[in-house]
C-alpha cells in the first residue's frame, strides 16, 4: 500500500514538474499541456516561450502591444489572459485585435488604455475604422511605391531604347569634308584648290605618293560599314 502511495505522489510531482522558461513559471498540466505564469513580473513584451504552451498568463504586467506573429507559433494555445495592460492601441495592436477575433474562446479581456478616443474600448472590438491614420499610411506608402517602380521601369525602358538606337545608328562621312577627330585627310581630295592648299603646306613631291594603298580601300570601307555602321560617302 505504501509503495502505491508513493507511485501515485512520484507521479503527480512528476505531472506538474517544472519546465524551463525565461522568466516565467511554467508547470505541466495533468492534460499533457503546459502552463506558463507570467503575470505581475513588469514585462514590456513577452517573453520567449516553448512551443507546447498551452495556457499563458500574463495578466498585471506593462505590455503595450504584442509583436505580430508571435502567438501564431504557439500552434496548442488554449487560454491565454492579457487581462490589466496598458495596452496603446494604435498601429501595432491590429495584429493582437485580429488574432483575439479569431480565438475569442481562447482569451480573457483586452482592453486599450490609450489613445483617450479608444481608452476603455476591448481590442477585440476594435474596427479597421479606427485605425484611419494606419489606413491612410498605407496608402501613402503603396503610391510611393507604385510611383517609384513605374519611374525605374521608364528609366530602364529608356536607357534599352537608346542603346538601340545607339546599336542600330549609320554614321555617314564624306571624303572631301574636313571631320574633327577624324584622320579624314588621309584620303585626298581631287579638288584643284584643296591640292593647291596641300601643295604648299607638304610640298609636289609628298603629293604624287599616297598616303592610302588604295586597294585596300574597298576592305576599309567594308570594316568600317559593318562593324561601325560607318558609311562613306562619295561625291
Amino acid at each position: 500500500m505504501q509503495f502505491g502511495g508513493g507511485l501515485t505522489a512520484l507521479v503527480w510531482c512528476s505531472v506538474f514538474a517544472h519546465i524551463h522558461c525565461d522568466s516565467c513559471r511554467c508547470v505541466t498540466l495533468p492534460s499533457a499541456g503546459v502552463r506558463a505564469n507570467c503575470s505581475s513580473q513588469g514585462f514590456r513584451s513577452i517573453p520567449q516561450l516553448p512551443a507546447d504552451v498551452t495556457e499563458l498568463l500574463l495578466q498585471h504586467n506593462l505590455l503595450t502591444t504584442v509583436t505580430p506573429g508571435y502567438f501564431d507559433a504557439l500552434l496548442n494555445l488554449q487560454l491565454v489572459n492579457l487581462s490589466e495592460n496598458p495596452f496603446n492601441c494604435e498601429c501595432n495592436i491590429r495584429y493582437l485585435s485580429h488574432w483575439l477575433k479569431r480565438n475569442q474562446a481562447l482569451s480573457g479581456i483586452a482592453v486599450c488604455a490609450s489613445p483617450a478616443e479608444l481608452a476603455h474600448r476591448p481590442i477585440d472590438g476594435l474596427a479597421d475604422a479606427d485605425f484611419p491614420s494606419c489606413v491612410s499610411a498605407e496608402c501613402s506608402g503603396w503610391v510611393y511605391n507604385s510611383v517609384l517602380c513605374f519611374a525605374l521601369c521608364f528609366l530602364i525602358g529608356l536607357l534599352l531604347w537608346c542603346l538601340q538606337l545607339a546599336r542600330n545608328s549609320t554614321f555617314t562621312l564624306g571624303i572631301d569634308e574636313r571631320h574633327s577627330g577624324l584622320e579624314a585627310e588621309a584620303l585626298r581630295s581631287l579638288k584643284p584648290k584643296h591640292r593647291a592648299r596641300m601643295r604648299r603646306s607638304i610640298g609636289s613631291d609628298d603629293m604624287d605618293n599616297p598616303l592610302l594603298n588604295m586597294e585596300l580601300l574597298p576592305q576599309i570601307l567594308d570594316v568600317l560599314h559593318k562593324q561601325h555602321n560607318i558609311k562613306i560617302k562619295v561625291p
